[in-house]
């Protein structure tokens, strides 16, 4: 099985490609991009893979956008910390959709919901299809009958104050910063605690339209962005307040997306 795997974080295509490993051993990852022109580009050029295992956000866009532009016979499972894209994900040839961080358990479920699938089908035994039954229209129809997640994005997080824990609401927190493996919130009155979430986890938490992963390192909300200046290379330097003792640059491939998010 050839798996093409479009992702714009590193360290969760190492974990994905991990996770794949150990779910599905015969698995051979094709190609891992980052970008949708990038997807787009390859699948022109190369056989469609047996699986693209995609991040619905990518770094200049939504990867939703790779089906508007081709037609793509590839099964997919998307994994994404927004389930808000849901509906559309479920248009494009979905599998199944995964919510970040993703289990080992339940990617192995997806595979195996696939493999089940197609023998189902006949695919394994190399039937054809009829013409009025494409393998995209029974995908549609399979992906329709899949639940749709409904969840609840986090509104509080419980902080350490001292001996005291204390409860800090989402819209009073600042920023989120990871480093040397551990994760700091940043309150907007400037108060920081240490928190046990990672960044990859907070993604799937945290409510999209108001927070962003800016970069490895930065996870912010809306109102704690104040200024962006262009930056060398295309990328955008954020001042950020309160204000970071590091400089939070977001990547040329990442710029636009920042862009969209902060226009709403």
């Amino acid at each position: 099985m050839t798996v093409l795997l479009l992702e714009d974080e590193y360290p969760a295509a190492e974990r994905l490609q991990r996770l794949l490993r150990q779910a599905a051993p015969e698995a051979q990852v094709a190609a891992v991009l980052d970008s949708v022109s990038g997807a787009v580009q390859w699948l022109e050029i190369n056989p469609a893979p047996d699986l693209i295992l995609s991040d619905i956000q990518l770094a200049d866009g939504l990867s939703l956008e790779i089906f508007d532009q081709l037609l793509v016979r590839s099964p997919v499972i998307f994994t994404t910390a927004y389930d808000a894209y849901a509906i559309r994900a479920f248009k494009a040839n979905s599998v199944d959709y995964l919510l970040k961080p993703v289990k080992l358990t339940e990617l192995t479920a997806a595979l195996t919901k696939l493999r089940d699938w197609r023998l189902a089908l006949g695919e394994s035994a190399g039937a054809e299809p009829q013409p009025e039954d494409t393998s995209a229209h029974r995908l549609e129809r399979l992906a329709d009958a899949l639940p749709r997640p409904d969840r609840q994005f986090k509104t509080r997080f419980l902080v350490r104050s001292g001996e005291q824990l204390l409860p800090l609401p989402a819209a009073q927190v600042a920023w989120f910063q990871s480093r040397h493996e551990t994760t700091t919130l940043t309150a907007t009155d400037g108060r920081r605690f240490v928190v046990d979430y990672t960044l990859e986890q907070l993604e799937s938490l945290l409510d999209p339209s108001q927070f962003f992963r800016l970069n490895r390192q930065f996870i912010a909300q809306l109102p704690a962005v104040q200024r962006l200046h262009p930056h060398f290379n295309g990328k955008l330097l954020l001042d950020l307040q309160p204000a970071p003792s590091d400089e939070v640059l977001v990547s040329r491939e990442k710029a636009a997306a920042v862009k969209s998010w902060l226009e709403g």
